[in-house]
């Protein structure tokens, strides 16, 4: 079965930085789209970065870009999100997310269909 486990959250500062690492198993993970979502409290989950199969096409919201980095190793089965200036208001559950049913799509924001348990990341000001 698909299995998608997040690690590397934590406490930090305003400006630091924090790496999340999800460690992919169960389905075709070089074939398959890759994300990153977050969840605040009283807030719904929202959309933070994506990579596609072929490490060729990345996307971001605009709240991360420039900040956060998403990448992944195909070899290892993993994905990261390298995330940089830390602001309070990126605080959040970060979710790892995979199209695990479906491989060679084209990058989108939607139809992830496979979630991680999720890692808090708390930035304090």
């Amino acid at each position: 079965q698909v299995q998608l486990v997040e690690s590397g959250g934590g406490l930090v500062q305003a400006g630091g930085s924090l790496r999340l690492s999800c460690a992919a198993s169960g389905f075709t993970f070089s074939r398959s789209n890759m994300g990153w979502f977050r969840q605040a409290p009283g807030k719904e989950r929202e959309f933070v970065a994506a990579v596609s199969w072929s490490v060729r096409t990345t996307d971001y919201a605009d709240s991360v870009k420039g900040r956060f980095t998403i990448s992944r190793d195909n070899a290892k089965n993993t994905v990261y999100l390298q995330m940089n200036s830390l602001k309070p208001e990126d605080t959040a559950v970060y979710y790892c997310a995979a199209k695990a049913s479906q491989i060679l799509l084209r990058l989108s924001r939607s139809g992830f269909d496979s979630w991680g348990q999720g890692t808090q990341v708390t930035v304090s000001s």
